[in-house]
């Protein structure tokens, strides 16, 4: 694949259409404790307002995202392309479309914390740093998950507080495990 001659374009994914090679991407690219069950996922596609979104290069599928739209910020909750085609600028196109569609809008994502003692360092920086090159800048906020420290990253205006995680984990648990929500 040549960036150069690249002929990107984009599929809203729904339930019906989430096909085997996506879920393949989903469960190899993000380590299982980051990981909803692919049916969980699923579901949950279908029920919120997520931006479930393929990308391919004519025919060849690269990657996908999944944002969930807020009223006060975006969410990039999940964004992956496939390791085969990593490193070709196809993330920077992803990417750059995602900041164009929600242009004039704040977006947050939460990624590995550099600051955690982990075998995959390195690459948590060149994730972070590619991130703060288009733009988003670490809010210092921090979580811990499974052992594995998140970070917020943020881009817009703004500011991201514990209470905002905290929110929007809320949103999700209400549609991940409404019956839970609606007893306690």
């Amino acid at each position: 694949m040549n960036l150069q001659a690249s002929n990107m374009t984009e599929k809203r994914i729904t339930i019906a259409t989430a096909d085997e090679q996506i879920r393949r991407l989903y469960e190899t690219a993000f380590p299982e404790d980051e990981q909803i069950p692919w049916d969980d996922l699923n579901r949950l596609v279908g029920e919120m307002p997520l931006d479930f979104t393929a990308y391919y290069d004519s025919e060849t599928f690269i990657g996908f995202t999944i944002v969930y739209p807020r009223k006060s910020f975006n969410w990039f909750w999940y964004f992956a392309v496939r390791e085969e085609l990593r490193g070709k600028g196809y993330g920077q196109q992803i990417l750059t479309q995602l900041i164009e569609k929600y242009k004039g809008q704040t977006c947050v994502l939460d990624m590995e914390s550099t600051t955690q003692i982990c075998d995959n360092l390195e690459q948590r920086r060149k994730r972070q740093a590619f991130y703060i090159r288009n733009g988003f800048r670490d809010t210092n906020v921090y979580r811990t998950y499974n052992d594995i420290t998140m970070t917020i990253m943020m881009r817009g205006e703004g500011t991201f507080t514990m209470q905002d995680w905290d929110d929007i984990i809320h949103e999700l648990q209400m549609f991940w495990w409404p019956d839970d929500i609606k007893e306690g």
